[in-house]
């Protein structure tokens, strides 16, 4: 986003944890379900209202970057923000590829299963097994334009957007 600005583009991030549901919902399961964490957890169709549908040709251009605080389990109130012609909405988070969003270009930041392992906090490792369906059943590294491997944060290597 700080490059984009730099090079005098109007850029609204948009975190997809922003988009959580309720905790009602979230944890009608149990605080700690995988399945849950991987379907449920994110208002797809929030984003889709909020976030994408807005940018669709037609769409009034005035989209909300967030819709739920996690922490205090209510409403965020954010205003609307206007994206203006050649303004770009990044949108962030986890499990995002397989829900069909309009992305012009997407980026998965791929870890391997020890390197995901060890970069989890102790506390999130339930999540884990959505993570590896998600690898198994969505594919983000096919579907991704780019693919940023990021076993070693240091070194990331990346493949697909403007390579030969």
């Amino acid at each position: 986003a700080g490059e984009l600005r730099l090079r005098g583009r109007s850029v609204l991030v948009v975190p997809a944890e922003g988009f959580l549901r309720p905790a009602s919902l979230r944890f009608e399961y149990g605080k700690e379900d995988p399945d849950s964490y991987a379907e449920s957890w994110f208002d797809t169709g929030a984003l889709w209202r909020e976030v994408f549908g807005p940018l669709e040709a037609g769409g009034s251009g005035r989209v909300l970057p967030d819709l739920w605080n996690p922490v205090t389990d209510r409403a965020t109130r954010t205003p609307y923000r206007e994206v203006p012609e050649g303004g770009v909405v990044i949108v962030h988070g986890p499990l995002l590829l397989g829900h069909w969003f309009p992305f012009a270009l997407s980026v998965h930041v791929r870890l391997s299963e020890g390197a995901l392992r060890r970069r989890t906090p102790e506390a999130e490792r339930w999540t884990l097994p959505a993570f590896a369906r998600y690898e198994e059943e969505v594919a983000p590294a096919e579907r991704a334009d780019v693919v940023v491997r990021a076993d070693d944060p240091g070194h990331p290597a990346w493949s697909g957007a403007g390579e030969p």
